[in-house]
């Protein structure tokens, strides 16, 4: 990594920690010099200004996001879209991780105002919708939805409940893991008739038994098996 590469990623780290302690209104340049060992006239010299540093934050963020969702585990389409949805909607504690989700809404409230701020958020939508549509698509070629399932239908509904989910943990403090698991329901309740996916590890028993209504076969782990119902 060079040089140029270490100092950028250094202001980007420095930044979200930055966030977590101060949120994005009331975050200055000074904030996010501190949480470095540069000076803030060094922080001026790579980025114009608090908007040419978040959109460069934006990206930062996009480049991890992108690398995340496109890291599918071994599985069958319809495991690989849970398990992307698990992944997307990982709960976060009430420490910093809470703090940054706040703090990121704060951010995307500020799209329509600040120039470039729209465009990188909405690759963060183009490439999750991409990932889900793809997968329901193998999902309907390898039989395990029926083909009238329309891919990017159910893309658009998925993308919408995480929009959704996290704004609504941010604002009022909705239990993400709860409404994390109704969405599992929805893309299990689109499998055929007899189409059955095995449970990943990260799920518990009682969130197996919920989504299949009954019709799960609850054991340890990675054997339990859930059916269309």
């Amino acid at each position: 990594m060079s040089q140029e590469q270490d100092t950028r990623t250094a202001f980007m780290e420095a930044t979200y920690r930055a966030l977590c302690t101060h949120g994005y209104a009331d975050l200055t340049m000074q904030d996010i010099a501190d949480e470095t060992d540069k000076s803030k006239a060094a922080l001026h010299y790579h980025f114009d200004g608090k908007d040419d540093l978040f959109r460069e934050f934006l990206a930062y963020l996009h480049e991890g996001f992108a690398e995340k969702i496109a890291d599918h585990p071994e599985g069958t389409p319809v495991e690989q879209l849970v398990a992307l949805v698990r992944r997307v909607l990982d709960p976060v504690d009430e420490g910093s991780e809470h703090h940054f989700n706040t703090a990121f809404m704060e951010i995307k409230a500020q799209a329509p105002y600040r120039d470039g701020y729209r465009e990188i958020l909405r690759r963060f939508d183009s490439d999750l919708r991409t990932e889900i549509a793809d997968l329901v698509r193998e999902a309907i070629e390898d039989g395990q939805y029926d083909e009238g399932t329309e891919p990017e239908a159910v893309a658009e509904h998925v993308l919408t409940y995480i929009h959704g989910t996290w704004t609504r943990a941010a604002a009022i403090g909705a239990d993400v893991v709860t409404m994390r698991e109704h969405l599992v329901e929805d893309l299990l309740d689109l499998l055929v008739d007899d189409a059955t996916v095995p449970i990943g590890v990260e799920a518990t028993g009682e969130q197996a038994t919920a989504t299949a209504d009954g019709d799960a076969i609850t054991g340890n782990g990675s054997d339990d098996v859930v059916g269309s119902g």
